[in-house]
């Protein structure tokens, strides 16, 4: 096989790799194609008619994948039924990241949250335990972790729980 040199390698002749691409199926162009008189469709029904379409979802009488398969509910199945008024919407922000974007003896509320670039969506605020703290910060949220709120009292500071 003949070395193409960088320079002569061009739009004009770049080919794909022998082997990675496959002619199309071409239908109904006689018996020796072995794809040809009925074209692969059969014989009749809805299927050889013309704009039919497969539904996956219908089985034919039999009872259908979704209906046979179980439920799985419950107050800790959350994710197996992911309506939206079974999800709890929080924004997570750790004590670590208090630690980057605070000084101390700071107010953290979600405003100021917001303004650090922490909690940027519409959703209540949990503070979270990863990470540590050691600034005396006052943090006022919509929920605490135990940890986190342990971390915040050690290093003096007071976690408060808005409503």
């Amino acid at each position: 096989m003949a070395r193409i040199e960088p320079e002569d390698v061009g739009l004009d002749n770049l080919t794909p790799k022998p082997g990675t691409r496959k002619d199309r199926k071409r239908v109904g162009r006689g018996h020796g194609s072995g794809m040809g008189k009925t074209s692969g469709r059969g014989h009749k029904g809805q299927g050889a008619r013309a704009g039919a379409k497969r539904n996956v979802a219908r089985e034919g009488g039999q009872n259908p994948i979704h209906m046979r398969m179980r439920k799985l509910r419950g107050p800790n199945k959350k994710m197996s039924m992911p309506f939206e008024r079974f999800r709890t919407h929080t924004q997570p922000v750790n004590v670590s990241s208090l630690e980057e974007r605070f000084e101390a003896g700071a107010e953290v509320t979600p405003e100021t949250l917001r303004e650090a670039g922490l909690a940027t969506r519409k959703h209540p605020v949990k503070i979270l335990g990863k990470g540590e703290l050691s600034k005396k910060l006052t943090v006022r949220a919509h929920a605490f972790s135990k940890t986190a709120r342990e971390k915040i009292e050690a290093a003096g500071g007071t976690a408060e729980a808005l409503d």
